[in-house]
């Protein structure tokens, strides 16, 4: 009976697999680089070609070209809200779902919906279009990426507060780049195609830098290329050399570098299509009743990033962090250890009386990878 039930609930799967809307997303640098224009000119094109699309929401940011294009395209209502006695409109899901055009336009995929709202980010929203089997065109830049964060921070100085978890961007059909030289784009900046007149003087100064905008267009580049390889050798050729790697992120109580091992596993794990693993062994000297609170918080909020990065959470408790590494590469057949840099709790762990040694020498006996991740 319960291979039957297997059998069906496989099929059922495989159902609304093929009923769920497919989903293109357009990448961008940053902002200005012609994203929404481009998606408001493919609306056109699949207007006249007879094909039922609708804007379900865009920002123009007032720029004038764009906010041009939104002629003759219709747009579904937005959902009015009062939120601290002001009132603030939303993308309205519901009407999108029960106009169901072939195609819907969404802008600002990275957005954060107004509290209260039933999906708390706008990409939840997406998710909830294409689940009814509607075709979504949306877009977003490369900062708002979640494992790149860092990374963004690094080059600009910025933290960006609104992201996408990295498999939002893997599970689109078509990944898109948006392209614009250095020169270009401050070229548009400068000519108030951008952002109002006040705005611009510090945005040359601070977020639109020229060697800024070349790192933010590599970092673009190499995304969508990645993401095109990744469509070739899963969809094209069918390989599967790349769909036996497994990765075993290892991380501590250490936030900051927790955090780091959890992004960067992540983006391994995505080059590789791969499946992968955050392992968190809790000694004695990290019973509850011994660490702080906030400790325990930032726990839990590593635990629901990598969640969001697609990982699965191995928590368990050991006297031997080794031994359980050691366990878990067995038991999940893993062929990559990622631990982080050597200032980090877990790597004092493992040097401890030469345990390190010990542990490099057994994973190179079972040809397991170790990648200390800076």
């Amino acid at each position: 009976m319960d291979q039957e039930r297997r059998t069906a609930e496989h099929f059922l799967s495989l159902i609304k697999k093929s009923r769920r809307g497919k989903f293109k997303l357009y990448i961008g640098m940053s902002a200005g680089v012609g994203k929404t224009y481009r998606m408001l000119q493919e609306a056109h094109t699949l207007l006249r070609n007879g094909i039922d699309v609708k804007i379900g929401f865009i920002e123009t940011h007032n720029r004038t070209e764009t906010h041009t294009l939104l002629q003759g395209l219709p747009v579904i209502p937005r959902r009015k809200l009062f939120y601290k006695g002001k009132e603030l409109q939303e993308m309205d899901v519901q009407a999108v779902i029960s106009l169901r055009p072939v195609v819907v336009i969404v802008d600002e995929l990275a957005h954060t919906n107004i509290e209260g709202s039933k999906n708390e980010k706008r990409w939840q929203d997406v998710w909830q279009i294409l689940d009814a089997g509607i075709n979504v065109i949306s877009a977003v830049n490369i900062q708002h990426i979640e494992s790149l964060n860092d990374e963004i921070k690094n080059i600009t100085g910025i933290t960006v507060h609104e992201r996408i978890p990295d498999s939002v961007v893997d599970q689109a059909d078509e990944v898109v780049n948006i392209d614009l030289t250095a020169d270009e784009l401050i070229a548009r900046l400068k000519e108030g195609k951008i952002y109002q007149a006040e705005k611009i003087a510090p945005a040359l100064t601070n977020f639109f830098q020229s060697d800024h905008i070349l790192q933010l267009r590599e970092l673009a580049l190499k995304e969508v290329a990645s993401q095109v390889n990744r469509k070739v050798e899963t969809e094209v050729i069918k390989s599967n050399t790349l769909k036996h790697e497994r990765f075993l992120a290892c991380i501590s109580s250490n936030e900051k570098s927790a955090k780091t091992v959890i992004k960067k596993t992540a983006r391994l794990a995505g080059y590789y299509h791969s499946k992968w693993y955050v392992l968190y062994v809790q000694t004695p000297g990290e019973n509850a009743d011994k660490i702080a609170l906030s400790i325990q918080r930032h726990l839990i909020n590593n635990y629901k990033l990598a969640t969001e990065l697609g990982a699965e959470i191995i928590k368990v408790q050991n006297n031997t962090v080794v031994k359980e590494i050691l366990k878990q590469v067995e038991e999940k057949k893993i062929t990559t250890v990622c631990i982080g840099k050597p200032r980090i709790t877990i790597w004092k762990i493992l040097t401890a009386a030469d345990i390190f040694n010990g542990l490099v020498k057994r994973l190179s006996s079972e040809k397991v990878d170790l990648v200390i991740l800076g």
